[in-house]
């Protein structure tokens, strides 16, 4: 590393130069003596010396596997000290880090771990059945604790790092079903973790709270990238937890948390009210992932007194692409805010810049924008305008002053609780009921999770099938969160001229409940009064 520790500080109007290597490296020089990562289930805490030290001992295991430069390594594991640890190490080892989704369901995960072409695999004692059942052939796993004990001795530089090196690569469900690998660059996730410094004001004095995966890119860049940019430190739990979180909040000294709506529905419904002393210290509650009923935030904000910011991201920009600004600066509730760090900007159908007010499609560049999908140059085309910039999918319309609302998606992706589910994925899967003739799944609004799966299908004329029969098909194959909450056994789904069948009239015609439409999913599956999510 031959750049002075100086060029590695903050600075709001520089993105982040380097690798992620060289920030820890810089941390641990500079504030050796601060917690980085606190763990909510016990585990020993991570001061940057020891994180560095120990992310180093995972990037020489892994070199000692055979592993190439470059290569994706498979991680299946929740949120723990183990997974911080494998993640950086496979980073700063040169090594692509690939973060499996673990509520994805067996063929989605099968996918991704076969696609990535990883040959090696860290994964948690509680996804190893999931990962026996699936894994490809060729792909190997390797015990953290063993891959920490049984490193070579680490020399002084490990492999030589580019900014532009690949460090993550993460899989994101497209409207196709097919999940697309976002890969994001050393320089592309530092960025990450910059704009959300940059937008929230984060400095070594905070003390942020992870509750959400680091398997999703909101947990991952905003959260722990976040971390490494501002130097802070970070308390992570392994999920959220209703019964613990303001407990957490007031152990551990939070000052701030970023969390989905429906979180924000679970802790507005609860009975628990943190202390005023609590209250006072959090500076603010960061929303994101799906947009956030403005009558949740008012309610919200009135009875905890904590600030909630909204903002938008998605995985392709290494999370936040707008943020509202903190107080005393302006929030418009309803809006997501604006650009920091990065640019966006609205567009018309024909490509031109959209006028004030008018809605168009939301596109963004900036230095923390994916470097491709993997292994589909086509896709990777098509998601970019010709001069370069970021397609989102998501139409809005932007003020005078920059805020930009949000109006509406181009995708027919469904929205629960910040994780996006394609409706093709479940398509496909009511399709394999050997009396389901026709089949569509859509989204309908929900007051917990913003938006629940449900699904309309045309059975076979001899069938004996039901909505209770056809729902236990889809958990055994989906899992209670992807797979639709409501059948509705019609008899006949609305098409297009071309046959097409028509998911938003679906959406339209379709009452909350009728005679033809049962639950299907058991009681007790992700209800509010759950004690965790995730």
């Amino acid at each position: 590393m031959g750049e002075p520790l100086s060029t590695f500080e903050f600075d709001p109007s520089v993105p982040p130069c380097g690798s992620i290597h060289d920030w820890l490296f810089y941390n641990a020089k500079a504030i050796p003596d601060r917690p980085a990562f606190l763990f909510t289930d016990g585990a020993p805490p991570l001061t940057w010396p020891d994180l560095l030290s120990g992310a180093r001992k995972v990037a020489m295991a892994i070199g000692a596997q055979g592993i190439g430069k470059g290569e994706s390594v498979a991680i299946m594991m929740p949120n723990s000290r183990e997974a911080v640890l494998a993640f950086f190490g496979t980073v700063i080892g040169g090594f692509r880090s690939t973060l499996i989704n673990l509520v994805a369901g067996d063929s989605a995960i099968a996918y991704a771990l076969g696609h990535s072409g990883a040959r090696l695999a860290f994964v948690g004692s509680g996804q190893r059945e999931a990962f026996n059942r699936v894994r490809p052939p060729g792909l190997e796993s390797m015990v953290l604790a063993e891959a920490l004990q049984t490193a070579p001795k680490p020399s002084p530089d490990l492999l030589p790092l580019d900014p532009s090196d690949d460090a993550l690569l993460m899989y994101t469900s497209g409207t196709t079903g097919r999940p697309k690998g976002v890969v994001h660059s050393h320089a592309s996730l530092l960025a990450g973790g910059w704009t959300p410094t940059v937008a929230h004001r984060l400095s070594t004095d905070d003390r942020g709270y992870c509750v959400l995966p680091i398997y999703h890119i909101n947990g991952l860049c905003v959260t722990v990238m976040g971390t490494v940019i501002s130097g802070a430190t970070l308390v992570m739990a392994p999920r959220f937890s209703l019964r613990r979180f303001w407990d957490d909040v007031e152990r551990h000294e939070v000052t701030w948390f970023s969390v989905v709506p429906t979180i924000i529905s679970h802790l507005l419904h609860s009975e628990t009210v943190p202390p005023p002393a609590v209250r006072t210290r959090v500076r603010f509650a960061r929303s994101a992932s799906a947009p956030l009923p403005v009558e949740t935030q008012k309610a919200f904000e009135a009875r905890f007194t904590v600030p909630i910011i909204e903002t938008m991201g998605l995985t392709e920009a290494a999370a936040q692409i707008l943020s509202n600004p903190l107080p005393p600066g302006r929030r418009k509730i309803g809006s997501p805010g604006f650009a920091h760090g990065n640019a966006a900007r609205i567009i018309l159908a024909d490509g031109g810049p959209a006028p004030v007010g008018a809605e168009g499609e939301i596109i963004v560049s900036g230095p923390n924008i994916m470097s491709r999908y993997l292994k589909d140059p086509d896709a990777t085309q098509a998601v970019f305008t010709d001069d370069g910039w970021l397609r989102t999918g998501d139409l809005g319309c932007q003020d005078a002053a920059g805020y930009i609302v949000v109006t509406g998606r181009l995708k027919e992706l469904i929205i629960k609780g910040g994780e996006n589910i394609a409706p093709r994925e479940i398509d496909e899967v009511l399709y394999a009921h050997s009396d389901v003739v026709e089949a569509a799944a859509f989204g309908m609004p929900c007051q917990v999770y913003g938006e629940r799966v449900e699904a309309a299908v045309r059975l076979r004329g001899d069938s004996v099938a039901t909505a209770q029969t056809i729902g236990d098909h889809c958990r055994a194959r989906l899992g209670a969160f992807k797979a639709p909450e409501r059948i509705h056994i019609l008899a006949s789904l609305p098409k297009g001229p071309s046959g097409k069948i028509q998911r938003l009239a679906l959406k339209g015609c379709l009452e909350p409940k009728s005679a033809a439409t049962a639950p299907a999913e058991p009681d007790g599956v992700h209800r509010l009064e759950d004690d965790t999510l995730y």
